[in-house]
């Protein structure tokens, strides 16, 4: 009962990025409670996903998909559909809300194989709902964040396509946007802003021990991480990255107390090593579970910096002085998803 409080706490601040949204008008889904795969009754609430169309879409529409984070411990991944449709609707993008299967129902590469089911969905189904299948991007925030960076860095490792729904189609994505993704596993606890009491599992004001038994990641992987390692490093995005990947923005707060920000900056060294095109945003301020106002709020993006590396000649851009909005997002979408205002 101990963890299951909680753990049923940390779903709470893992979705708490989408409390602006609930508490403003949120857009219904054109088409809700698709069904992008199927297999027991039990595992269906995370085979789900609804679909935000734009209205008077003349030509097939690139589509972005979103999950909402949880610590894999709910099915709440189409929570933060709504406030990605508000903004990317009226730039003529789909948008769909993506629920993968919890760590109590699989443990990994299941919730990789789930997205991966439903990408290849909406790319089968395009003509269905005037879908561009060519221009479908990705983005998510903490487990979220790290289910699309792992799609986006997986969409040529066939061992890890999975057999779920549609299959013979492509789940590569062309462009995605990670909030404060955790990567590495195995260096979370060591990077955590605050010291982990191994002994009672947690650190002040309840945040969890992420190399203790009943963590979200061990529940995740299925041991303790740190017993389990070379298990735990098939989960560590950095460990696919390949020419064939995506252009890649990461979003992270320093004062992010669940996820270390090292777990975002390990993720843009990696792929700054490999000449890829990435974007890191880096808000000293913000913390966990506030991806939605990371775009909107002034007193969150206090000297935030940006800097970004790109294939062309592995050049790179040092940090600068940078305040992310809306707009950071829709037009890193537009350059890579062929979408022009």
């Amino acid at each position: 009962m101990r963890y299951a409080h909680r753990f049923a706490t940390l779903a709470l601040i893992g979705s708490a990025g989408s409390a602006h949204a609930q508490a403003s008008a949120r857009p219904t889904p054109t088409v809700r409670d698709i069904v992008y795969a199927t297999t027991d009754s039990a595992s269906r609430p995370g085979h789900l996903l609804d679909l935000y169309l734009p209205s008077g879409a003349t030509r097939p529409t690139p589509v972005v998909i979103f999950s909402s984070g949880s610590a894999w411990l709910a099915n709440n991944g189409r929570d933060g559909a709504p406030v990605y449709a508000t903004q990317l609707n009226q730039r003529g993008y789909a948008v769909a809300g993506v629920a993968v299967r919890t760590s109590g129902q699989t443990n990994f590469p299941g919730q990789l194989h789930d997205v991966k089911a439903a990408i290849r969905f909406l790319r089968a189904n395009a003509a269905k709902y005037n879908l561009d299948p060519s221009h479908i991007g990705i983005a998510g925030e903490s487990s979220g964040g790290w289910l699309a960076s792992m799609a986006a860095v997986t969409g040529d490792v066939p061992e890890l396509e999975g057999t779920l729904g549609t299959t013979g189609v492509s789940s590569a994505v062309q462009v995605a946007i990670a909030y404060y993704p955790p990567t590495d596993f195995l260096q979370m606890d060591r990077w955590a802003l605050r010291p982990c009491d191994p002994k009672a599992g947690l650190r002040p004001l309840g945040a969890f021990c992420h190399d203790g038994a009943e963590s979200p990641e061990s529940r995740l992987i299925g041991c303790p991480i740190q017993s389990c390692a070379e298990r735990t490093q098939r989960a560590n995005p950095v460990n696919y990255i390949s020419k064939a990947d995506p252009p890649i923005m990461i979003i992270h707060g320093q004062s992010d107390a669940l996820v270390p920000h090292a777990q975002g900056e390990l993720f843009y060294q990696a792929l700054n090593k490999a000449c890829h095109d990435a974007v890191f945003i880096s808000l000293p301020v913000a913390g966990h579970g506030v991806w939605e106002s990371m775009m909107r709020d002034s007193s969150l993006v206090v000297a935030a910096t940006r800097r970004s590396t790109t294939s062309a000649g592995c050049a790179i851009e040092n940090p600068k002085p940078y305040t992310p909005t809306w707009a950071t997002i829709a037009e890193f979408f537009d350059r890579y998803l062929e979408q022009r205002p």
